[in-house]
């Protein structure tokens, strides 16, 4: 029985998606839920399962092309065998009637996620050989995928060696815009021409925070299985500040001002293909350790490719980080039509006069870019200190005050 392979149902804010990666091939054997082809799409890269087990009898489009949602992308013969399969799918003098099997990954695939690991498998990747972008070094499925897709290395001239690239020469590369990276520029565009954004700074002593985590990160560990970061901390003020400052969380809908009863905070996420915000959903109701759970899931999905589309939508509000690279200061650009994002940055040891004393403290410079259209500078302003306050006093957060 043939079965149509066909897009997933795209999501309202999604027209379509790009061909990425065939990961089969026309006339080899697929098993129910294996991973057939990436889809990018301006915010997420779907995988399309195997409905069935069978074989790929037909692929009707190709790496690069565009395809909307519902559209036949390809046939499986269900309960098929490759090498049944074969005949129909090359004439019998251009190769073997079944595909060679891959050969095994080679290096330890332990630690790779389940779709990394088909990957390695299903194309004999050496993991060993592969250049790991994730936490400590981790193997992703998008370096696998970038291994892939590297060029051969040339076979050794018989020839003497060429002649080196004359001097002065400039080498160019030119390479298309991934689609995420064009979706990106296109709402960097839009918020700077439909926005009238202003930027406010404030800077935070962060020594009872580090004291707090020092003091109860193991505990905290051990009780909750994840890290105590900096980020809940700035979650859950942010979170409690836009309670009290609603205006900062709401958006604007043509002459309408839309105000929202719920922090649905989006938090950036660094990937090889660009920025993604996840979003955490009523962060105004979640404690420190559903916060972190969170922001490492999402962390985790967003370096393996795991992100669904609706992870993306719907945030009220953002924070990003750019210290985690080192940045002092920043002006973050806010993402429409969201109306305000929260910038943090590096934490450095700095003198400041504290009850007419000099002492060393963990300063952080945070920025606030917003929509000057609907935020007046008071407003944003009073919300920074609301955010200083909350964590250099960081028992009274806790304590909802």
């Amino acid at each position: 029985m043939s079965i149509e392979v066909k897009v997933p149902v795209l999501p309202e804010s999604v027209s379509d998606a790009v061909v990425a990666t065939w990961h089969k091939q026309a006339g080899q054997a697929v098993k129910r839920d294996e991973n057939l082809v990436d889809l990018e799409t301006d915010k997420v890269v779907l995988e399309v399962p195997s409905p069935v087990d069978g074989v790929l009898t037909e692929i009707l489009v190709q790496a690069g092309d565009t395809v909307t949602s519902q559209q036949l992308i390809a046939r499986i013969q269900e309960g098929a065998s490759a090498a049944a399969a074969a005949p129909a799918a090359a004439p019998a003098a251009a190769a073997p009637a079944a595909p060679a099997p891959a050969k095994p990954a080679a290096g330890g695939t332990a630690d790779l996620s389940p779709a990394g690991r088909r990957v390695a498998e299903q194309h004999g990747i050496d993991v060993s050989q592969v250049e790991g972008t994730g936490r400590g070094g981790r193997v992703t499925k998008e370096d696998l995928v970038t291994h892939m897709n590297k060029p051969a290395a040339a076979p050794a001239p018989s020839a003497p060696a060429a002649a080196p690239m004359p001097a002065g020469a400039r080498p160019e590369q030119r390479v298309p815009m991934t689609r995420m990276r064009t979706r990106i520029a296109e709402r960097m565009m839009q918020s700077k021409n439909s926005i009238a954004m202003l930027t406010s700074f404030n800077e935070v002593n962060l020594a009872q925070v580090s004291k707090m985590r020092k003091a109860m990160g193991e505990q905290f560990e051990k009780t909750h299985g994840v890290r105590l970061g900096f980020m809940s901390f700035f979650a859950k003020a942010a979170a409690n500040a836009l309670q009290r400052h609603p205006i900062v969380n709401a958006s604007v809908d043509g002459n309408d001002i839309i105000y929202h009863g719920y922090a649905d905070i989006s938090i950036a996420v660094a990937t090889d293909k660009g920025l993604v915000t996840p979003v955490l959903r009523n962060a105004e109701q979640m404690g420190f350790a559903e916060i972190e759970k969170a922001i490492a899931d999402y962390a985790k999905q967003a370096r393996e490719g795991g992100l669904k589309l609706e992870d993306l939508q719907g945030g009220t509000f953002t924070i990003t980080n750019g210290g985690t690279f080192g940045s002092l200061m920043s002006t973050p650009i806010v993402n429409p039509p969201q109306s305000a994002i929260l910038g943090m940055h590096a934490i450095k040891d700095r003198p400041i006069a504290e009850n007419g004393q000099v002492v060393i403290a963990p300063m952080m410079y945070i920025a606030l870019s917003y929509d000057h259209r609907i935020i007046d500078g008071k407003d944003a302003v009073l919300f920074l200190v609301d955010i200083k306050n909350q964590l250099e006093n960081p028992h009274r957060m806790l304590l909802g005050l």
